[in-house]
């Protein structure tokens, strides 16, 4: 298939324009923090038991897997007088504000596990988009700046989405009081934060930094495409066979990377309650305590993300994407290891140095690294691509943990921990032999 020539490089953007749009991933992300911070808490409130909460997860990477190349092909050939990208994360992000503020009030947890399938797809409707947008919006050596940006937002969209229980709490708000499914009102009040936040955030990137116009050759290059389906996903199947080999490596640097971020976040909070609380009763109030301890070294560790992620620019671009992106790993890996075995609260945060580091690398990165080895004309299909990088390593640990949580693991959460750190050191080797243009 013969494809456009590469378009004119966009103009150069302000500090000031690259923040504002991408003040979008606030919202998006502080939704993303919610769901990683309170949505194993909210099942086990809803009577889940530990072993099957990875299943209970699967709606995120499963509508990942079926939306977000979809919508990245589809987004690649639309014309719209919004835009190109526009229409589908304006779209997501409202559907994710509807979904934020339903899913505190979940009566059982059918009702809750349906919800985040809703609320997942609506994130995924806007997620790939969105990072197509700033690719197109911005100049390849503005590349490191955006993306990083992107990580500086979700840094602190984060440390704002797992602080906002223990901030409630601080500022008087009972930690105890629950509503009738046994849910904290501040865990509440926090979703129903989200759901303003998720909507406005992106509404206000849009306002502030339109997409470009197509060039009178880009529409007709795109109206020339068939469309439908069946042609969305051909493009989809072409952009596989015709992947970069970088891309390709990334694959294998991913599927470690996110099944052990997938075990931390799951099993975070019942790992602080037996390492900490000395229980495993959801019921409890030392599990509820526990919830909110994660999320203020949760909140430290996205706060540090936050900082680190405008630190990482000049090393970025210094030593290459690939090395630091490794060291971020190693260091969160360790930090992983060591955190089951500590009890003393104060301790816990200093492993959340090394995850706060590789949290800012994991947004930033792996996203440098691609924008550089693809063709700006398929931002979209590819980086719904490389979002199945992210997803499926997820599905594969959702399915794979509970067949060895309790023979292998000893069914004990923090085991699952440690187990992650080990698979973050993995990733960093691997990240080493992904060939770059660096």
């Amino acid at each position: 298939m013969d494809h456009p020539s590469t378009p004119l490089s966009p103009p150069r953007l302000s500090m000031g324009q690259i923040l504002q749009m991408n003040v979008g991933f606030l919202g998006l992300q502080f939704s993303f923090g919610l769901q990683q911070s309170n949505m194993s808490p909210i099942y086990s409130y809803l009577g889940a038991d530990e072993a099957s909460l990875p299943l209970l997860w699967l709606a995120g990477p499963m509508t990942g897997l079926l939306v977000q190349p979809v919508i990245g092909a589809m987004s690649d050939r639309t014309v719209s007088r919004w835009g190109r990208r526009t229409p589908y994360f304006l779209i997501g992000a409202l559907l994710c504000s509807l979904g934020l503020l339903v899913m505190p009030f979940s009566p059982a947890l059918w009702f809750a596990a349906g919800l985040l399938w809703i609320l997942d797809a609506a994130n995924n409707v806007t997620m790939e988009p969105y990072r197509a947008y700033v690719s197109d919006r911005l100049n390849t050596n503005q590349h490191s700046l955006g993306f990083l940006t992107q990580s500086a937002f979700t840094g602190l969209a984060q440390t704002l989405a797992y602080l906002t229980p223990s901030l409630l709490f601080w500022f008087g708000l009972n930690k105890d009081a629950v509503n009738e499914s046994n849910i904290p009102h501040i865990t509440v009040i926090a979703f129903l934060i989200g759901s303003v936040l998720s909507f406005t955030t992106v509404w206000w990137s849009v306002h502030s930094t339109p997409e470009l116009p197509l060039t009178p050759q880009e529409k007709e290059a795109i109206l020339a495409k068939p469309t439908g389906m069946k042609a969305t996903l051909a493009e989809i199947v072409e952009a596989v066979r015709e992947m970069p080999q970088a891309m390709r490596q990334l694959w294998w640097m991913k599927l470690f990377q996110w099944y052990g971020m997938m075990c931390y976040w799951i099993y975070i909070v019942p790992s602080l309650a037996r390492a900490v609380f000395d229980t495993s009763d959801a019921s409890s109030q030392g599990f509820r305590d526990a919830g909110l301890l994660n999320g203020q070294i949760g909140g430290f560790y996205n706060f540090v993300a936050f900082i680190a992620a405008f630190s990482l620019i000049p090393l970025t671009k210094r030593f290459g994407p690939k090395i630091v992106h490794a060291i971020c790993l190693t260091l969160a890996g360790v930090g992983m290891w060591f955190l089951p075995t500590l009890q003393d609260k104060a301790l816990l945060f200093i492993p959340m140095v090394g995850i706060g580091l590789a949290w800012a690398s994991i947004m930033g990165n792996p996203y440098i690294m691609l924008a550089r080895s693809i063709p700006p004309e398929r931002a979209g299909v590819y980086m719904g691509i490389f979002n199945m990088f992210i997803v499926l390593p997820m599905i594969i640990q959702m399915l794979t943990l509970p067949l060895y949580y309790d023979s292998l693991l000893g069914g004990d959460p923090r085991h699952v921990i440690q187990l992650a750190g080990c698979f973050l050191c993995i990733a960093a080797v691997l990240t080493l032999r992904v060939k770059t243009n660096d």
